[in-house]
Formats: C-alpha cells, structure tokens, sequence
C-alpha cells in the first residue's frame, strides 16, 4: 500500500518514519515549507530518542511535500496527524483537522481510500470528517471512502519502542475498513519485521492485542486512556500529601500498592503532575464531552484540580525555606514537560518560572536537549541560559529539579550544592536518593525528611566548601 501522512508532528513524524521502515512507500506532508525542506534534508524538526538513527534506515521509502495534489491522489491509506489544540473551554479545537480532511477531499481521485484519523479528536468526529469527505469530495461514492479512528497510544521519549511494540492496536470503523488496516499493519501484528539494532524487541514480547470496534468506542477508548492515566498520577500525589501529613513515604507507598497486580506501579509516581500535550487536554475534552449532554464527571474534575496543585506546592515548599523569594536566584533543571523529549507543551517548568518572575526572583535554567526549543516558544518568559547544571546551581539560593533527566540523576550533587549560596534543593521528580554527602534542604513530594537530609561530619568524604549552610 502507498501511505500518505498528513502533518509531520510528534504522531505523523514517528508513524511516517517507522511505516517506511517496514516497507511502505510514504509520503509525509506538511503546509509548513521550511520543516518540509529540512526533512528532505534528512533534519528532524523534534527530539526523540533513535528517529534519526530509524530515519536514515528509512529514508529511501519516504518522501515529503507541502502538496495535496502530489500527496492523496495515489494514497491507499491516508494518515490525518494535525493538532487539535485545546479552546478556552476545554473543547478541542479542530480548525487544522477541518482543513487538512477538506484539502484532503478535494484531492482524492475516486478510487477505494481509507481516511485514518489517527489524530486525538472528540467522540463523532470520525461521522463528522465522513460528512466533509461526502461534501467537498469531487468524486465521491460512499462506497469508496472509509474513516477509521485508529488511535495511537505513544509515550514521547519511547515513542519509538511504542511504535514497533505496542500493547495493542485499536482499529475502529467498517469491517473492510479495519480489514485493510490489518493488512498495513500485518508486520507489527506479527512481528514479522527486523528489530532496529538501536530500538530491539523487548524481552518476552510476543504480539500486540488488536481491537476492532466501531469509530465511537475507539475515539472513546483513546480519552478513557489518557484520562485514566492522569487519573492515577494524580491520585498518587493526593496521596502524597496526605504522606508527607503523616510522616509516610510515597516512593514506599506506591511501590507497596503497585505489587498488586490490579493496579501496577506506571504512572504512580508522586511529583510536579503531568504535562505535554496529551492528558490535560484530553481530560479536559471528556469534561466538556459530558457537559454537552449534561453529565457531570466529577472525578476527572479531581484529577485536573489536584494536578494543578501541585505546581502550586512546588513554589510553596521555596517559599517555606527562603521566605521572600524577591532578589533570590532559583535555578530550574529541566524545561520540556518529561525527560528523552524537547516538547515544552504545558511543562510545568514554564508555570515554575513564571511564578518565580512574578515574585521577584532570578531564574537561570537548563535542559539537556529543550533549550534551542524554549528560545523560540518561550520568549513571552524572563530567565537566562545555563551552559550545564552545574552551571546552573552556581551561586543559586535555591534549585527545582522540574525534569527527570537522567544527567540530573548522576549529577555529583555533592560538589554542585557547594557551589550554591543557599542549599535549598526541591526536588519535584523525587529522583535523588538519601543522605546528601553535605549539608542542604531537601524537599520532595510525599517524602517527609524528619532526620538529617545528609551524612554526618564524621562520615563526610572532605569538607564543604565555604558557603551559607541551610539545615541542622
């Protein structure tokens, strides 16, 4: 089958080069010329772990163009992969869907094609893009063309591994519309595909799950997902709370709970909550989703409030320590929403940083790989570039660990907080383990420190260097 991709996204960048690695002949199409240009010169417009190193094995059954004329007519099966952005009210906006799926229909030649919406989009929008197809197609027969709501299920900084091995397959629309998708999607189904030497089969993998429903429960399977998925961070950071009340630990709770079978221990980790552009929105959308008919979803209410919480508790906890945060200089590590990405899409950095201008304080940040990103999105935000952490936490009164980098995890904390004027670290990922080698504050989520953040002089390595000690 000849494959087209409409829109070269996180969705549309990863389907397009991993289907071309299984054989397909792929167009990838874009309206935005200077991302097309980059790509037909072999330059990835996002960071993700093994894309170029894939890219470069795919390349030659992969072709790019800003052109519908160039892009539907020959198409088999046709990818819509644009953003649906959410609106003030939670709805998703679905402008750039309307547009692709009209220049989409004005395009096809009248031959059988399947219109994929692999897109997040509202539940009825696959009757809805159907509706536009039979409008604005110039040949249209109702027996020709098909939509079929194929939701994906990616984990950005694994999307890859997600891809090739995925947990299941969801395939919704008529019987010879999923049919075909089975065929394309034949090789993941059976595995029949060579692993990527840099992206190798899990151990113990065997085969995907596949569901074929209808385009309703698909598009509802892909919000009830994700929204149970924020759902369980954020009843892990309730919990949290209620840890650090008592003088629990979260890291010991969830890892208790999660052996249960019933529940598992992914997606149950305490911190800064969720961002990217995934949960949030999507959560939003089932409430607005329940508003227009009237029904109440008050637990996904819970979920959003809570998550917001906890971007508050992070400044909270710098406030109880430093007091006024005005002239403070407060070093943020990490800026894209989690780690192996450079998506800043809702990150709670950009909230981290933007309360701290608001109360007087200094910013200096850094991230491994999303700070080229964050000059260009983030110029509506004042703080300045660090070269490294170290660099970073050098003369700070205080640190956010915001990203769990795994560079944050290796750091040689011990000689980075020396460098600091006021050894407060807040760790919003919990990632450093205890005891400190120097004196410092620590501050987690859900990890109450009632002895001494550090080891004792007398089990200390060398000295600290000169400097303002925080803590006993």
């Amino acid at each position: 089958m000849n494959i087209t991709i409409v829109g070269t996204g996180y969705v549309g960048l990863g389907t397009a080069i991993m289907l071309a690695y299984l054989g397909y002949q792929v167009t990838g199409l874009d309206s935005d010329q200077a991302k097309i240009d980059g790509l037909r010169a072999g330059a990835l417009p996002i960071y993700e772990p093994g894309l170029e190193e894939l890219l470069a094995s795919a390349s030659a059954n992969l072709h790019w163009t800003t052109s519908y004329a160039d892009a539907i007519p020959h198409a088999d099966v046709i990818f819509i992969c644009v953003g649906t952005p959410p609106l003030p009210d939670g709805h998703p906006n679905l402008s750039y869907l309307e547009s692709a799926v009209r220049s989409v229909a004005e395009n096809l030649d009248g031959k059988p094609q399947i219109i994929v919406n692999k897109s997040t989009v509202p539940i009825g929008t696959g009757d809805w893009v159907l509706r536009i197809l039979e409008e604005h197609a110039a040949r249209h027969a109702g027996s020709r063309y098909e939509v079929v709501s194929n939701p994906e299920f990616l984990r950005e900084g694994t999307a890859l591994g997600d891809s090739l091995y995925p947990d299941r397959i969801v395939l919704g629309g008529s019987a010879w519309a999923t049919g075909r998708l089975r065929e394309l999607y034949a090789p993941l189904i059976e595995q029949s595909f060579e692993a990527p030497p840099h992206i190798p089969r899990p151990r113990g993998y065997m085969q995907p799950a596949v569901v074929e429903t209808t385009l309703t429960s698909a598009e509802m399977i892909k919000y009830a997902a994700n929204a149970f998925l924020a759902l369980k961070i954020s009843f892990a950071n309730e919990i949290a709370g209620l840890c650090e009340c008592v003088g629990a630990d979260i890291q010991e709770v969830t890892a208790g709970i999660g052996l249960d079978h019933r529940i598992g221990t992914p997606f149950l980790a305490a911190g800064a909550g969720w961002g990217g552009s995934c949960f949030g929105k999507d959560t939003s959308a089932l409430i607005s989703t329940g508003q227009d008919y009237g029904y109440s979803m008050p637990i996904l209410r819970a979920a959003i409030s809570v998550n917001d919480r906890q971007r508050h508790l992070v400044i909270e906890k710098l406030q109880k320590h430093l007091r006024l945060l005005k002239g403070k200089r407060v070093a943020v590590l990490g800026m894209a929403f989690k780690p192996n990405t450079d998506d800043l899409r809702d990150a709670p950095a950009h909230d981290f940083i933007t309360r701290l201008s608001q109360l007087g304080a200094s910013v200096v940040a850094y991230d491994p790989v999303a700070m080229p990103r964050a000059r260009r999105e983030w110029q509506h935000l004042t703080y300045l570039e660090a070269a490294s952490a170290q660099a970073a936490l050098h003369g700070a009164d205080a640190v956010i660990i915001a990203t769990e980098w795994s560079e944050f995890r290796t750091l040689n904390w011990s000689e980075a907080v020396c460098t600091m004027r006021t050894r407060v670290i807040v760790d919003a990922r919990n990632i450093l383990t205890l005891p400190l080698q120097v004196p410092a504050v620590l501050e987690q989520i859900g990890r109450d420190h009632p002895r001494p953040s550090f080891l004792p002089a007398e089990h200390q390595p060398a000295a600290p260097q000169p400097g303002v000690q925080v803590g006993a």
